[in-house]
């Protein structure tokens, strides 16, 4: 029904990408085909050690990720350009195509993030 709320928690995702004693990510996929990912990083991930063999290896992230820092400090860097983003509590943020970052200091990094349907597929 269009006119149905809706509602699904990530403690029972649809998907997951496990990363181990590095984090994860869990995945809902919504009936208006909305992704929602909550993301856990822990202390000394990066992407080229923890995500990119999971991902089949590509030379940089390949998604635009758009979300909101609810912990940590995340570092995401540019890899055609080297320039650097770091991404802190209460960012709310718009990573492009072509990245890969890690986490810097001592604290885990939570970070929720949304893609809107892909139509045309």
């Amino acid at each position: 029904m269009a006119d149905a709320i809706e509602i699904r928690r990530f403690e029972t995702p649809d998907d997951t990408l496990d990363m181990r004693d590095a984090g994860g990510i869990s995945i809902l996929k919504m009936g208006d085909g909305t992704v929602g990912m909550h993301a856990i990083f822990e202390p000394g991930w990066t992407w080229e050690k923890d995500e990119k063999p999971l991902l089949g290896s590509p030379s940089s992230c390949p998604m635009r990720h758009t979300g909101y820092c609810v912990s940590g400090n995340l570092v995401v860097r540019m890899v055609e350009t080297g320039s650097q983003t770091r991404i802190t509590k209460g960012d709310f943020f718009e990573i492009p195509p072509g990245h890969d970052g890690y986490v810097e200091g001592s604290e885990r990094v939570e970070l929720v993030l949304f893609a809107a349907p892909e139509h045309g597929h």
